[in-house]
């Protein structure tokens, strides 16, 4: 949920419909730090579940857990309140709408910075640097995306992705999943050969047992950064505090030790910058 880039007719017409919606959550809205929450007490961050190893819910606790719900856990303790997650479709968050009804105060959930994205929205500095990748079967000889389009393979997606918006400008008209679990499920049950996904979440899924027959065939490196959305223009102290929440943890190891918690040994260049 490299993620994602958006109809934006849509999406205009949507972030424009949406302005006229309170985003201070009413009576139970309150300011901490010249923050404004749209709930008392609490960071509502919105999100897409599940994309995993950035968001999802553990099976366990039922609690949502993840590489970005830790960085966004670190700005609400700087501002002594607890992060409360919302589960909401991605393309609510996509265009902006969300934050503009006040359902959220920030948006997660590996979000590409993109131009586009950055005329509806206000973000925060990149806390990720992303790549694509290309997971298949071992020993399909697949070793670049022309390896797809010479064998004739089929190619799956996530929709509204970055990764699928690459794909489609090298020429691929890929096989569209809702999600990142049914396109995965799409590679397993053989309806595509090969698919497109950020690099970490493909890491994530390398790791479990079931995915052991597969393996990342090739790395596309498309310069993408992650970043933290906020509704344009109407929380900039949210934004200045969430950037210097980024920047000390990168300072101080926070940021190293959460990353190799949920994705592994951090690179000396790359991931945190």
């Amino acid at each position: 949920m490299s993620r994602r880039t958006t109809r934006w007719a849509l999406g205009a017409g949507l972030a424009a419909l949406a302005l006229t919606a309170s985003a201070c959550g009413g009576d139970k809205g309150a300011t901490v730090q010249g923050v404004k929450l749209i709930e008392k007490g609490a960071l509502t961050s919105c999100t897409h579940l599940p994309y995993p190893p950035f968001q999802s819910e553990d099976k366990k606790t039922g609690k949502v857990v993840g590489f970005d719900v830790d960085i966004i856990d670190l700005v609400a303790k700087k501002l002594g309140v607890t992060q409360k997650v919302v589960d909401t479709p991605f393309e609510t968050m996509k265009t902006g709408s969300a934050l503009n009804a006040g359902k959220c105060d920030i948006q997660m959930g590996g979000m590409t910075i993109t131009p586009e994205r950055k005329r509806f929205m206000d973000v925060s500095d990149p806390y990720f640097d992303a790549t694509q990748a290309l997971m298949a079967k071992k020993g399909s000889g697949i070793t670049s995306l022309d390896d797809v389009k010479s064998k004739k393979l089929k190619l799956g997606s996530q929709a509204g992705t970055t990764g699928e918006d690459y794909v489609k400008s090298k020429g691929f008209d890929p096989r569209s999943f809702d999600n990142s679990n049914a396109e995965l499920s799409g590679l397993r049950t053989e309806q595509v050969d090969v698919i497109v996904q950020d690099d970490p979440v493909v890491k994530g899924w390398l790791k479990v047992p079931l995915n052991a027959q597969y393996e990342i065939v090739a790395n596309l490196n498309t310069g993408e950064q992650y970043g933290m959305w906020m509704r344009k223009n109407n929380n900039p102290e949210l934004v200045k505090i969430t950037n210097q929440v980024i920047a000390q943890a990168k300072s101080d190891g926070t940021y190293k030790k959460i990353y190799e918690k949920w994705i592994g040994t951090m690179p000396k260049t790359g991931g945190g910058s």
